[in-house]
């Protein structure tokens, strides 16, 4: 390959990695969800380390509502910058 070419291929590995950090930043996930709003990710009788192990919550403490469930996605609000 030629230089130029090496040159442009790190410049746009470096501004995707920069753009997924900022997409992974502004979103977070949390295990907090009302047992009402839990959708299921598990079957009958997963156990906590097969629910996790499939990138879900596991709470067995509610019964009559999904004991393994996709954690909640909360949206980060960007910082601001601030003007000099």
């Amino acid at each position: 390959m030629a230089p130029m070419q090496n040159k442009v291929i790190c410049a746009l590995v470096l501004v995707s990695m920069l753009a997924l950090g900022t997409l992974a930043q502004s979103q977070t996930e949390t295990c907090t969800v009302a047992p009402r709003e839990r959708q299921n990710c598990g079957f009958p009788g997963i156990t906590a380390s097969q629910c996790t192990s499939r990138g879900c919550c596991f709470n067995d403490s509610v019964r009559g509502f999904p004991w393994c469930f996709h954690p909640n996605t909360i949206d980060i609000p960007p910082e601001e910058e601030c003007e000099f």
